[in-house]
């Protein structure tokens, strides 16, 4: 998928555990590990909002577009 999720980057610069995260989100642990490993289809405006307020970074910090390798054939 081209989106890359980079909430991991995040915990770590504000030394946050993803439990910790969860729960100051409103999002259970599961869900969060859904959306931190990229599986994810789509993401709600109001949680990117809660984690960018709870982790004090830019929709930007969290998210960002990659180019897909295709193969010539």
């Amino acid at each position: 998928m081209p989106i890359a999720v980079d909430i991991d980057v995040m915990l770590a610069k504000r030394k946050m555990s993803v439990g910790e995260l969860a729960d100051r989100v409103g999002i259970t642990p599961a869900n969060l590990a859904v959306l931190k490993n990229g599986r994810a289809k789509a993401v709600r405006f109001t949680t990117l909002a809660a984690l960018c307020e709870v982790l004090k970074c830019q929709p930007g910090d969290l998210l960002r577009w990659e180019t897909e390798d295709i193969a010539d054939g």
